[in-house]
């Protein structure tokens, strides 16, 4: 059974032999994300292997074998001399058994008391990185970075959860995530954007990821805001729903699609999901607001927009 590849930097099958270029794996397929791999240093390339390659057929026929079985041969003996050299030096006794020993004795002393970590600070809990994408989110006040999500997508939410008024049993009054958009070759914010706020409507209030309707699906909806936008120093463009769903007050729901403003400038979607209404823990709609115009290019927070800046919104 074959394994896939973790998500990470791996050379670029397509690029040129005599080119060399880094390419970005999501964990089943390319994305339009390159690198060139001098201009990164080694700290980021991600661990593992990557997608599978060619590899090389070795030649020469009975030389080759021959010259392999030398090898195998050298290592086997360096394996001896150094075994040897290890055992005889100084004549040392074996080592004392380690804790993971002692556990298999018929009476094993007790284990000591776990002394209790701290993890580091977070240096800034006011933005999350999505490096990939090369930008930062803001994190407005009542909310919260996601350590882990379905996905692996960077996302903020709004830290409590409630009972879902449908199936299924916890759901949250906020949440916003950014992701690459890897199944097309669009290149259209519009056209993204447009395209794909039904799918981001359809993930926060008609079905969740296993089947259930934890509002009981959506009945309606109108657009709330559409038009262009900057963003991270790109012109993007956004569509804003008002959803009503069959159980529960239903939300908004925004997408916003723009350029990166890294490597191929792949575009990137951030999906937005609000609950409608005023009860406790529901974030008020001016933090879609917020959020969307505190996106910036990973080491320029200063950034109020750039390209794109000038842009008014369309009706």
């Amino acid at each position: 059974m074959s394994m896939s590849p973790p998500p990470g930097w791996y050379p670029d099958p397509s690029a040129p032999t005599a080119q060399p270029v880094e390419r970005w794996w999501d964990g089943s397929a390319w994305t339009e994300h390159r690198r060139t791999p001098e201009a990164f240093p080694t700290g980021h390339a991600q661990p593992g292997f990557g997608p599978p390659q060619p590899q090389p057929v070795a030649s020469g026929g009975r030389k080759g074998k021959a010259v392999a079985l030398a090898a195998a041969g050298v290592v086997l003996v360096a394996s001896i001399v150094t075994g040897v050299v290890v055992l005889g030096k100084d004549d040392d006794p074996p080592p004392a058994p380690q804790p993971t020993d002692l556990a298999v004795s018929e009476s094993p002393p007790p284990s000591p008391s776990p002394t209790p970590t701290t993890s580091a600070p977070d240096p800034d809990p006011s933005t999350l990185l999505d490096p990939l994408n090369g930008i930062t989110i803001p994190v407005p006040d009542g909310w919260e970075k996601a350590d882990s999500t379905v996905g692996g997508d960077p996302t903020v939410r709004t830290p409590d959860v409630y009972d879902c008024p449908g199936e299924g049993s916890l759901c949250r009054h906020g949440t916003v995530y950014s992701r690459t958009a890897t199944a097309t070759d669009e290149r259209s914010a519009k056209a993204l954007a447009t395209g794909d706020i039904k799918d981001a409507a359809d993930a926060a209030y008609e079905e969740d990821k296993v089947g259930q309707q934890p509002f009981g699906g959506i009945t309606r909806h109108e657009k709330a805001k559409e038009g262009t936008v900057a963003v991270a120093g790109r012109s993007g463009y956004l569509v804003r729903w008002r959803v009503h769903t069959a159980k529960g007050e239903g939300g908004y729901v925004q997408s916003l699609a723009f350029p990166s403003s890294v490597g191929s400038e792949a575009m990137v979607i951030v999906r937005f999901a609000i609950d409608a209404g005023t009860g406790e823990g529901v974030p008020p709609l001016a933090d879609m607001d917020e959020i969307t115009k505190g996106i910036r290019p990973v080491g320029d927070s200063d950034t109020s927009g750039g390209v794109g800046n000038s842009v008014g919104a369309t009706p």
